[in-house]
Protein backbone atom coordinates (compact mmCIF):
# COMPACT_ATOMS: atom_id res chain seq x y z
CA UNK A 1 0.00 0.00 0.00
CA UNK A 2 1.24 3.49 -0.39
CA UNK A 3 2.53 5.58 2.39
CA UNK A 4 1.97 9.01 2.71
CA UNK A 5 3.21 11.64 5.83
CA UNK A 6 2.41 14.89 6.41
CA UNK A 7 4.96 16.59 9.14
CA UNK A 8 7.41 18.88 10.18
CA UNK A 9 10.76 18.95 8.40
CA UNK A 10 13.38 20.81 11.24
CA UNK A 11 16.74 22.12 11.71
CA UNK A 12 17.30 21.05 15.42
CA UNK A 13 20.33 21.88 18.39
CA UNK A 14 20.57 19.15 20.98
CA UNK A 15 22.24 18.76 23.52
CA UNK A 16 22.57 15.43 25.81
CA UNK A 17 24.64 13.84 27.83
CA UNK A 18 26.76 12.56 25.31
CA UNK A 19 27.65 15.96 23.60
CA UNK A 20 25.94 18.78 21.36
CA UNK A 21 24.68 18.54 17.62
CA UNK A 22 24.55 21.87 15.69
CA UNK A 23 21.60 22.32 13.75
CA UNK A 24 20.81 19.23 12.25
CA UNK A 25 18.26 17.58 9.91
CA UNK A 26 15.18 16.87 12.18
CA UNK A 27 11.13 17.21 12.23
CA UNK A 28 8.56 14.39 12.43
CA UNK A 29 8.57 13.40 8.62
CA UNK A 30 12.20 13.33 8.64
CA UNK A 31 12.57 10.93 11.19
CA UNK A 32 9.04 8.96 10.30
CA UNK A 33 10.63 8.82 6.43
CA UNK A 34 14.07 7.77 7.45
CA UNK A 35 12.59 4.40 9.09
CA UNK A 36 9.53 3.67 6.72
CA UNK A 37 11.76 4.04 3.78
CA UNK A 38 13.36 0.69 4.54
CA UNK A 39 9.83 -1.07 3.88
CA UNK A 40 8.77 1.24 0.62
CA UNK A 41 8.31 4.25 -0.80
CA UNK A 42 7.57 7.43 0.90
CA UNK A 43 5.01 10.24 -0.04
CA UNK A 44 6.45 13.22 2.37
CA UNK A 45 4.57 16.67 2.66
CA UNK A 46 6.19 19.44 4.44
CA UNK A 47 7.55 22.78 4.22
CA UNK A 48 11.29 24.12 4.42
CA UNK A 49 12.77 27.75 4.42
CA UNK A 50 15.18 29.31 2.29
CA UNK A 51 18.02 28.54 4.86
CA UNK A 52 17.13 24.42 4.14
CA UNK A 53 20.74 23.78 2.30
CA UNK A 54 21.49 21.54 -0.87
CA UNK A 55 22.96 19.04 1.02
CA UNK A 56 19.91 18.82 3.72
CA UNK A 57 17.96 18.30 0.38
CA UNK A 58 20.39 15.76 -0.63
CA UNK A 59 20.60 13.54 1.86
CA UNK A 60 16.48 14.03 1.64
CA UNK A 61 16.30 12.50 -2.12
CA UNK A 62 18.75 9.68 -1.24
CA UNK A 63 16.24 7.98 0.92
CA UNK A 64 13.36 6.26 -1.07
CA UNK A 65 10.84 8.85 -0.86
CA UNK A 66 9.21 11.32 -3.17
CA UNK A 67 9.27 14.98 -2.29
CA UNK A 68 6.71 16.49 -4.52
CA UNK A 69 5.08 17.64 -1.25
CA UNK A 70 8.17 19.11 -0.27
CA UNK A 71 7.49 23.22 -0.57
CA UNK A 72 10.27 26.06 -0.02
CA UNK A 73 8.67 29.12 1.68
CA UNK A 74 10.22 32.38 2.01
CA UNK A 75 11.82 32.43 5.69
CA UNK A 76 13.60 30.38 7.37
CA UNK A 77 12.63 26.50 8.41
CA UNK A 78 11.45 25.24 11.63
CA UNK A 79 13.66 25.10 14.05
CA UNK A 80 13.84 23.34 17.75
CA UNK A 81 16.92 23.79 20.49
CA UNK A 82 16.30 21.16 23.22
CA UNK A 83 18.32 19.33 25.69
CA UNK A 84 18.34 15.81 27.26
CA UNK A 85 19.72 15.13 30.87
CA UNK A 86 20.30 12.05 33.24
CA UNK A 87 17.89 9.43 32.15
CA UNK A 88 17.14 11.21 28.93
CA UNK A 89 13.35 10.43 29.10
CA UNK A 90 11.92 13.91 28.38
CA UNK A 91 13.45 16.88 26.10
CA UNK A 92 13.37 20.57 28.47
CA UNK A 93 12.91 23.01 25.17
CA UNK A 94 15.00 25.89 24.90
CA UNK A 95 14.10 27.43 21.83
CA UNK A 96 11.47 26.86 19.28
CA UNK A 97 11.30 29.19 16.10
CA UNK A 98 8.52 27.57 14.19
CA UNK A 99 8.79 30.11 11.22
CA UNK A 100 7.62 28.70 7.62
CA UNK A 101 5.70 25.76 9.98
CA UNK A 102 3.95 28.48 11.89
CA UNK A 103 1.94 29.21 8.57
CA UNK A 104 2.09 25.84 7.25
CA UNK A 105 -1.46 24.68 5.38
CA UNK A 106 -0.60 21.50 4.14
CA UNK A 107 -1.65 20.85 -0.18
CA UNK A 108 -1.64 17.00 -1.08
CA UNK A 109 -0.45 16.63 -4.71
CA UNK A 110 -2.73 15.32 -6.95
CA UNK A 111 -0.49 12.51 -7.12
CA UNK A 112 -0.47 11.49 -3.46
CA UNK A 113 -4.25 11.88 -3.17
CA UNK A 114 -4.71 8.13 -3.90
CA UNK A 115 -2.22 7.13 -0.66
CA UNK A 116 -3.59 3.95 0.77
CA UNK A 117 -1.92 4.65 4.43
CA UNK A 118 -1.67 8.04 6.08
CA UNK A 119 0.37 8.54 9.06
CA UNK A 120 -0.69 12.52 10.31
CA UNK A 121 2.44 13.42 12.03
CA UNK A 122 1.90 15.56 15.52
CA UNK A 123 0.14 19.13 14.71
CA UNK A 124 -3.04 20.92 15.69
CA UNK A 125 -5.67 18.53 14.90
CA UNK A 126 -7.76 20.72 12.22
CA UNK A 127 -4.56 20.63 10.07
CA UNK A 128 -4.55 17.23 10.63
CA UNK A 129 -8.53 17.09 9.63
CA UNK A 130 -7.44 19.23 6.67
CA UNK A 131 -4.94 17.02 5.15
CA UNK A 132 -7.44 13.89 5.69
CA UNK A 133 -9.81 15.98 3.57
CA UNK A 134 -7.73 15.93 0.90
CA UNK A 135 -7.15 11.99 0.57
CA UNK A 136 -9.57 9.72 -1.81
CA UNK A 137 -10.10 6.83 0.08
CA UNK A 138 -7.03 5.67 2.45
CA UNK A 139 -7.50 1.82 3.86
CA UNK A 140 -5.35 3.61 6.86
CA UNK A 141 -5.24 6.40 8.98
CA UNK A 142 -3.20 6.71 11.98
CA UNK A 143 -2.88 9.97 13.81
CA UNK A 144 -0.20 11.58 16.69
CA UNK A 145 -0.94 14.01 19.34
CA UNK A 146 -0.14 15.59 22.22
CA UNK A 147 -0.92 16.74 25.41
CA UNK A 148 -1.08 21.00 24.00
CA UNK A 149 -4.11 19.72 21.76
CA UNK A 150 -5.63 17.62 24.20
CA UNK A 151 -5.85 20.72 26.34
CA UNK A 152 -6.37 23.37 24.12
CA UNK A 153 -7.82 22.23 20.95
CA UNK A 154 -9.98 19.01 22.55
CA UNK A 155 -12.99 19.56 20.22
CA UNK A 156 -11.24 19.63 17.26
CA UNK A 157 -9.05 16.42 18.31
CA UNK A 158 -12.27 14.81 19.57
CA UNK A 159 -13.81 14.69 15.92
CA UNK A 160 -10.30 13.69 14.65
CA UNK A 161 -10.35 10.62 16.13
CA UNK A 162 -13.48 9.94 14.99
CA UNK A 163 -12.22 9.88 11.23
CA UNK A 164 -8.68 7.99 12.08
CA UNK A 165 -7.93 4.44 12.86
CA UNK A 166 -5.79 4.54 15.09
CA UNK A 167 -3.83 7.17 17.86
CA UNK A 168 -0.12 7.40 18.58
CA UNK A 169 0.11 9.34 21.83
CA UNK A 170 2.49 8.65 24.77
CA UNK A 171 1.29 7.01 28.35
CA UNK A 172 1.06 10.62 29.96
CA UNK A 173 -0.97 11.68 26.97
CA UNK A 174 -3.27 8.33 27.26
CA UNK A 175 -4.30 9.07 31.03
CA UNK A 176 -5.23 12.92 30.31
CA UNK A 177 -7.44 12.55 27.34
CA UNK A 178 -9.17 9.08 29.07
CA UNK A 179 -9.11 10.41 32.77
CA UNK A 180 -8.35 7.14 33.26
CA UNK A 181 -5.29 6.67 35.36
CA UNK A 182 -4.56 3.03 35.02
CA UNK A 183 -2.97 2.10 31.38
CA UNK A 184 -4.81 -0.80 30.62
CA UNK A 185 -8.04 1.04 31.28
CA UNK A 186 -6.96 4.03 29.32
CA UNK A 187 -5.95 1.98 26.63
CA UNK A 188 -9.32 -0.15 26.17
CA UNK A 189 -11.07 3.74 26.78
CA UNK A 190 -9.15 4.84 23.30
CA UNK A 191 -10.65 1.63 21.59
CA UNK A 192 -14.09 2.07 23.05
CA UNK A 193 -14.16 5.32 20.97
CA UNK A 194 -14.37 3.28 17.75
CA UNK A 195 -10.43 3.11 17.19
CA UNK A 196 -8.66 -0.03 15.79
CA UNK A 197 -5.66 0.55 17.69
CA UNK A 198 -4.37 2.27 20.08
CA UNK A 199 -0.66 2.95 20.28
CA UNK A 200 1.00 3.99 23.53
CA UNK A 201 3.99 5.15 23.63
CA UNK A 202 6.14 4.31 26.89
CA UNK A 203 9.77 5.57 26.13
CA UNK A 204 12.36 3.19 27.47
CA UNK A 205 9.88 1.31 29.17
CA UNK A 206 7.94 0.01 25.29
CA UNK A 207 4.81 -0.02 24.16
CA UNK A 208 0.93 -0.74 24.85
CA UNK A 209 -0.73 -1.62 21.47
CA UNK A 210 -4.65 -2.15 22.53
CA UNK A 211 -7.58 -3.69 19.97
CA UNK A 212 -11.09 -4.27 20.59
CA UNK A 213 -9.57 -7.59 20.99
CA UNK A 214 -6.82 -7.42 23.17
CA UNK A 215 -4.51 -4.97 25.14
CA UNK A 216 -0.57 -6.25 24.51
CA UNK A 217 2.85 -4.21 25.98
CA UNK A 218 6.01 -5.15 23.93
CA UNK A 219 9.84 -4.06 25.90
CA UNK A 220 11.49 -1.31 24.32
CA UNK A 221 14.95 -2.87 23.14
CA UNK A 222 17.92 -3.26 25.34
CA UNK A 223 19.66 -0.25 23.95
CA UNK A 224 22.86 0.42 25.82
CA UNK A 225 24.77 3.20 23.69
CA UNK A 226 21.84 6.21 23.99
CA UNK A 227 22.98 9.43 22.58
CA UNK A 228 19.93 10.98 21.65
CA UNK A 229 16.65 10.10 22.02
CA UNK A 230 15.15 12.74 19.23
CA UNK A 231 12.88 11.51 16.77
CA UNK A 232 12.69 7.43 18.44
CA UNK A 233 9.11 8.26 18.05
CA UNK A 234 8.77 9.20 14.95
CA UNK A 235 10.80 6.75 13.57
CA UNK A 236 8.90 4.41 15.90
CA UNK A 237 5.39 5.41 13.69
CA UNK A 238 7.94 4.91 10.34
CA UNK A 239 8.80 1.75 10.54
CA UNK A 240 5.30 0.59 11.95
CA UNK A 241 3.40 2.33 9.17
CA UNK A 242 5.95 0.81 6.65
CA UNK A 243 5.71 -2.71 7.78
CA UNK A 244 1.49 -2.14 7.82
CA UNK A 245 1.95 -0.80 4.03
CA UNK A 246 3.99 -3.45 3.34
CA UNK A 247 2.38 -6.19 4.50
CA UNK A 248 -1.21 -4.68 3.53
CA UNK A 249 -3.02 -5.60 6.70
CA UNK A 250 -4.00 -3.79 9.21
CA UNK A 251 -5.13 -6.46 11.72
CA UNK A 252 -4.74 -6.73 15.82
CA UNK A 253 -2.12 -9.13 15.10
CA UNK A 254 -0.08 -7.09 12.59
CA UNK A 255 -0.27 -3.79 14.39
CA UNK A 256 1.55 -5.57 17.41
CA UNK A 257 4.17 -7.33 14.47
CA UNK A 258 4.37 -3.46 13.05
CA UNK A 259 4.91 -2.08 16.62
CA UNK A 260 7.75 -4.76 16.96
CA UNK A 261 9.33 -3.25 13.88
CA UNK A 262 8.51 0.12 15.37
CA UNK A 263 10.29 -0.69 18.39
CA UNK A 264 13.42 -2.11 16.52
CA UNK A 265 13.57 1.33 14.41
CA UNK A 266 13.68 3.40 17.26
CA UNK A 267 16.46 1.78 18.89
CA UNK A 268 19.07 2.39 16.23
CA UNK A 269 17.41 6.10 16.61
CA UNK A 270 18.26 7.06 19.84
CA UNK A 271 22.58 5.64 19.06
CA UNK A 272 23.05 8.97 17.19
CA UNK A 273 22.31 12.25 16.89
CA UNK A 274 19.67 13.52 13.67
CA UNK A 275 18.17 10.64 11.36
CA UNK A 276 21.27 9.44 9.17
CA UNK A 277 21.89 6.34 11.67
CA UNK A 278 18.37 5.01 10.77
CA UNK A 279 18.44 6.00 7.35
CA UNK A 280 21.32 4.14 6.39
CA UNK A 281 20.64 1.26 8.08
CA UNK A 282 19.78 -2.37 5.74
CA UNK A 283 16.46 -3.96 6.30
CA UNK A 284 17.94 -7.06 7.73
CA UNK A 285 19.87 -4.95 10.71
CA UNK A 286 15.89 -4.15 11.40
CA UNK A 287 14.64 -7.74 10.68
CA UNK A 288 17.78 -9.42 12.55
CA UNK A 289 16.74 -6.57 16.07
CA UNK A 290 12.94 -7.73 15.50
CA UNK A 291 13.86 -11.36 15.64
CA UNK A 292 16.42 -10.41 18.90
CA UNK A 293 13.21 -8.33 20.13
CA UNK A 294 10.99 -11.93 20.02
CA UNK A 295 13.42 -13.90 21.54
CA UNK A 296 13.63 -11.29 24.64
CA UNK A 297 9.84 -11.81 24.48
CA UNK A 298 9.60 -15.32 24.43
CA UNK A 299 9.70 -17.52 28.06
Amino acid sequence: MSLLVVGSVALDTVETPAGRAETVLGGSAVYFTAAAQHYGRVRLVGVVGGDFSSEQRRFLASMNVDLAGLVTRPGKTFRWHGRYAGAMNEAETIRVDLNVFGEFQPEIPESFRDSECVFLANGAPELQMRVLEQVAAPRLVVADTMDLWIANRRPALDALIGRVDALCLNEGEARMLTGEHVLARAARALVRRGLKAAIIKRGEHGVTVASAQSVCSLPAYPEENVIDPTGAGDSFAGAMMGYLAESGRTDPAAMLKAAAHGTAAASFTIQGFGPEHVARLSREQIDQRVAELRAICTF
